[in-house]
């Protein structure tokens, strides 16, 4: 019903609490509002506050694996370093000079950076002379080094890398081509002194150099860049190094050792690199678990093979004589190879370029496709008239290892031990 009258437009303010209800349950009874009680709650007291806990340093329970680790080609070599017994006094890395007693021997096992160009290479900042030099066959010392006054040391030998990884080996002007990437590359690797011109003219030489018997009658400008592919980075898992650690992993760098012997004749300069394993407990002790990292310099296909290159820039010949092809003779290279860990190097490249293909190239077979190995020491590669040697041109060192030999050292590397070779 109306409320007309019920709730009025004013009022006094009640005498008490009593009287304030009841004025206000009328307005309720008229259906202005609902009432509803509403008690003063007690006060809660406040929640305890908890003392504060002792504290004390946390106990290590773990076990830290460290034979894991992310190694490379240079990280492993370099326990195998040695002090040159007899250098000259300085050899300036502007210009090729050197002052002082010319080596007699120098025994170097270098630190070795065949990774992605990020620092100067430092494998050849290393001077290599043989001790008691093999008498020069005919006409190889008549053949003069196209790099005989180009500057040594590690920021040219990354100069060098640089621009036969950038420059395409099909440019109708080829000496146009090598030399804009000269002058492109000097920004980044600056060689004090570096007469860009005579550069250009020497990698022209190098590129027109014949490249052995691995691979006949074929130079590096006859092979383009769609059958060559530049700074091969790997990551290679090693022994189990991308999965929890099993039990009996202990495999190391000298289980190489036996793997070499077994597989490769007397004779062979990779297989000689096995008794420095054996003699050097520090560097055949390192453990083989983790990733091995690295970059490759190219990796050349031609006639259906595909070949692992090292570039070289070393400076093998004597330091009070002007260079030739002679410093870079057959013989020459393999003293040059077995006095430093290039063998190493060798061996673990080859096993890259084979894990490679076995994952990219459909139907492949090591015995057909694994071309094998060459260092190019681009100093003594002297163009077209550069001399040969018992069918081994000067400046090239060729190596092919045996199809299971490769696949052995793969294994190994996987944590497979061959159990018909003794350790």
């Amino acid at each position: 019903g109306s409320t007309s009258g019920a709730v009025p437009d004013s009022f006094g303010t009640p005498a008490d609490d009593t009287a304030a209800t009841a004025v206000l349950k009328t307005w309720a009874d008229a259906g202005a509002f609902a009432l509803e009680r509403a008690d003063v709650a007690a006060q809660q007291p406040a929640a305890p506050i908890p003392p504060p806990p002792s504290l004390a340093a946390g106990r290590w329970n773990r076990t830290i694996d460290d034979t894991w680790r992310r190694t490379s080609y240079t990280a492993l070599s370099a326990r195998a370093e040695s002090v040159p017994e007899s250098v000259p006094e300085s050899i300036s890395e502007a210009t090729g000079e050197a002052t002082g007693e010319v080596a007699t021997r120098v025994e170097v096992r270098s630190l070795v950076d065949s990774e992605p160009e990020v620092m100067p290479r430092t494998d050849e900042a290393q001077p290599f002379v043989a001790a008691e030099p093999d008498p020069f066959r005919t006409g190889v010392d008549d053949v003069a080094s196209p790099m005989a006054d180009l500057p040594v040391g590690a920021t040219f030998g990354s100069l060098v890398h640089a621009i036969l990884e950038h420059a395409d080996p099909h440019a109708p002007d080829l000496r146009a081509e090598l030399l804009t990437h000269v002058r492109e590359q000097l920004i980044e690797w600056p060689v004090d002194g570096l007469d860009a011109e005579l550069l250009a003219d020497a990698l022209v030489q190098v590129c027109d150099s014949p490249l052995g018997p691995l691979a006949p009658g074929v130079t590096l400008r006859d092979i383009g860049h769609r059958d060559r592919l530049t700074e091969l980075d790997f990551e290679l898992p090693l022994s189990g190094g991308d999965g929890p650690r099993r039990p009996g992993d202990q495999v190391r760098l000298g289980d190489l050792a036996p793997l070499l012997h077994a597989y490769l004749p007397e004779g062979d300069a990779v297989r000689a690199w096995a008794d420095v394993l054996q003699t050097s407990p520090d560097l055949a002790g390192q453990p083989l678990r983790g990733y091995l990292t690295g970059s490759v310099d190219v990796v050349l296909r031609t006639g259906g093979r595909y070949l692992v290159v090292d570039y070289k820039t070393n400076w093998l010949g004597p330091f009070d004589a002007p260079l030739t092809a002679a410093s870079y003779r057959p013989e020459q290279l393999t003293q040059a190879m077995g006095h430093s860990s290039y063998p190493l190097q060798a061996v673990l490249y080859a096993v890259v370029a084979h894990r490679f293909l076995r994952w990219r190239l459909p139907g492949y077979d090591p015995e057909q496709h694994l071309g094998g190995v060459l260092y190019l020491y681009v100093r003594g590669m002297c163009g077209p008239d550069t001399p040969v040697v018992d069918g081994n041109p000067c400046g090239v060192f060729s190596w092919r290892p045996p199809a299971a030999l490769v696949e052995a050292i793969s294994d190994l590397l996987d944590g497979v031990v061959d159990e018909g070779v003794s350790r």
